[in-house]
């Protein structure tokens, strides 16, 4: 197993109780994450696009310490009315995304484009059809940041505050991953992929990361396979997938055959052993003694 993979200490035992019963699995909750992308600068070490990804503060009791993208749950606001859009129709994204409704597309979709403003400071919105805001590092901007941060402002009221069309042409949905049945907080995660726009920079403004850095997926996913950084398989499987493309372009390009099927998690007895396993990523595999093998002195966990 890469040393980098993170696994709570509680999965062992949650996973038994699913097996018996004795848990109930709770509603995933709907989530968006954005990889954003970036061309590398001239002369540059690296010969593909970069990343921008968080650290996890350490003192947080989910995955603290772990590197991840801006991203985070949909506000239940963004399903409530229509707002200012441009790019592919609602429809078009309700196909793509799986969902049932349009109202639950342009949800989805917003929470993607929400967080990217809320953790990173970038925000794929324009006046018009054709453009997108440069600078907002301003302190109206960072006003308005935080108030859709404290959620008093709902990502809707934000955008007609300042007559913006919300660019959905800037994104493509890469993959999704569902939270294990056996975790108490559970995310239904639509994972996508954007450029940064032409005169946005990044800023290191998430109350929930210690840091942030640009970084080749390639050089991302090595670091992780010697435990130098932490990541949870989602991430981890998807700039695997990033290594081949060239540019940011080239990657969003791809982005329309990549496979939307639900990555779910499955625990299953094997003999002596719980077997921890994503379909289709068998990288992630663990295995966990069970509590009879524990009681021998065996070792166990689930790190």
């Amino acid at each position: 197993m890469s040393q980098g993979q993170w696994y709570p200490p509680e999965w062992p035992d949650r996973i038994r109780a699913l097996a018996a019963g004795e848990l109930t699995a709770a509603t995933p909750r709907r989530a968006a994450t954005v990889m954003l992308l970036r061309d590398p600068a001239p002369r540059a070490a690296t010969s593909g696009p970069v990343v921008h990804m968080l650290r996890r503060r350490t003192s947080m009791a989910f995955a603290g310490g772990a590197y991840a993208y801006p991203g985070g749950g949909v506000d239940p606001r963004d399903d409530d009315r229509l707002i200012g859009w441009a790019g592919p129709s609602l429809e078009r994204w309700a196909a793509r995304l799986g969902v049932a409704t349009v109202t639950e597309a342009q949800a989805v979709v917003c929470a993607a484009v929400r967080e990217t403003f809320e953790e990173a400071g970038v925000l794929l919105a324009g006046e018009s059809a054709g453009t997108v805001v440069g600078d907002t590092t301003g302190a109206d901007w960072e006003a308005d940041r935080e108030a859709l941060v404290a959620r008093d402002l709902s990502f809707a009221e934000f955008l007609d505050r300042r007559g913006l069309l919300l660019r959905s042409d800037l994104l493509a949905a890469w993959a999704r991953w569902i939270t294990p049945e056996f975790e108490p907080r559970r995310y239904d995660t639509w994972f996508f992929l954007a450029a940064l726009p032409e005169g946005q920079r990044t800023r290191a403004v998430s109350t929930e990361a210690d840091r942030t850095v640009w970084i080749a997926p390639a050089e991302a996913a090595r670091r992780y396979d010697l435990g130098e950084l932490l990541m949870m398989p989602p991430t981890v499987s998807t700039l695997r997938a990033l290594t081949p493309y060239r540019t940011a372009a080239e990657a969003l390009g791809a982005a329309d055959v990549q496979d939307l099927t639900p990555v779910l998690a499955q625990a299953r007895l094997e003999g002596e052993e719980l077997v921890l396993s994503w379909p289709g990523h068998d990288e992630f595999t663990k295995h966990v003694p069970t509590a009879a093998e524990r009681s021998t002195g065996e070792s166990g966990g689930a790190g």
